[in-house]
């Protein structure tokens, strides 16, 4: 079969197109004829490798992906070939008391497709049978494979950890990635007001679109300023942050009292400053975020199913552009998703 392969972290030379034996589907597993797979900011990190992790390498990477079951191993029950599913990019041991408690991403052994084991970004995947889920009717397989990571990310932050609330502000940074979009989204159907940063007057227009109330493009104006001017001085209640370095200490001093600053990831850089005073003054909450339950991931697919949520696409490629999708997404050249096609 086709498949991206990383043997060495590097540049985009690192990403390979090869010819390798396709997987089989052993006891308890199923095998997925991937007719579509979704790009992340994680593919990026595990190319170029990441400051005091050591990831087993070479590796298939890409931790989304829809298609249609090709194979059913022995023991698997209420999964036959060529249904169409979609697949869960986290995996745990599911036996534990914080995959019981719905706390998938707290066990021991959680991991991602892509990142700690060979991923989708390939012609055929095989894997656990509670690790498809089914694709709801009307989704496309290119909307399948865009929006399980960066929806369940975005939902666990705002929900879970954040528990946003009807009528409160939100400020959602980079809303034109694939987790902005998300947050934006999910945001807007909890009765939220969402304030919006990007970097480009096109990514704006896109962002209303979605639902954003107010956009501020960080490029033209101070974020924190704009935040404090568009909530009467106020501060809004949440601040959703992928982004880190950039913008940590901004994103603090723009919530109001008792306000919470959720973190998902550092594409800018790991090192945030933080004055302390300004915290236990304003009675601040700093909440870590990573990926979420299986259950969430479900609630999240019965929503795209009725359209009320919805992923966003901003280009679908084949697979042996997988090196554009990367430069992309390190030019910030795009808004939402970029998917590819075995």
């Amino acid at each position: 079969m086709k498949a991206v392969l990383i043997r060495r972290h590097g540049g985009y030379e690192a990403l390979e197109v090869v010819e390798t034996p396709p997987p089989v589907a052993g006891p308890g597993e199923v095998l997925v004829r991937v007719k579509a797979a979704g790009m992340n900011h994680l593919d990026t990190w595990v190319r170029r490798g990441m400051p005091g992790v050591a990831l087993p390498l070479p590796m298939i990477p890409g931790s989304d992906a829809a298609g249609v079951i090709a194979e059913v191993g022995p023991g698997v029950g209420g999964l036959a070939r060529g249904d169409r599913v979609f697949v869960s990019p986290g995996f745990s041991c599911g036996r534990c008391v914080a995959c019981l408690s719905g706390e998938d991403p707290l066990c021991k052994d959680y991991g991602i497709l892509g990142e700690h084991r060979n991923g989708t970004d390939a012609e055929l995947i095989a894997l656990p049978a509670g690790g498809v889920i089914p694709l709801p009717e009307g989704l496309s397989f290119e909307e399948g494979a865009a929006f399980p990571l960066v929806f369940l990310t975005a939902w666990h932050m705002l929900v879970a950890r954040a528990r946003v609330r009807v009528g409160e502000e939100v400020l959602v940074h980079a809303a034109g990635s694939g987790v902005g979009t998300a947050a934006v989204q999910i945001a807007k159907l909890h009765g939220a007001r969402v304030l919006a940063t990007v970097g480009s007057e096109d990514k704006a227009v896109k962002v209303r679109a979605l639902g954003a109330d107010e956009v501020i493009n960080y490029r033209k104006a101070d974020f924190q300023e704009e935040a404090r001017r568009l909530t009467g001085k106020r501060g809004v209640d949440v601040v959703v942050d992928s982004v880190g370095q950039e913008t940590w200490d901004g994103s603090l001093r723009s919530l109001a009292k008792g306000g919470r600053l959720v973190t998902c990831g550092a594409t800018s850089g790991y090192e945030g400053r933080t004055d302390i005073r300004h915290v236990f003054f304003k009675g601040l909450s700093i909440l870590g975020s990573t990926m979420g339950s299986r259950a969430e991931l479900l609630r999240i697919a019965r929503l795209m199913g009725e359209r009320r949520l919805r992923p966003v696409i901003d280009r679908v490629l084949p697979l042996d552009r997988v090196a554009e999708g990367h430069r992309a997404m390190a030019e910030r050249s795009l808004v939402g998703k970029i998917v590819l096609t075995p």
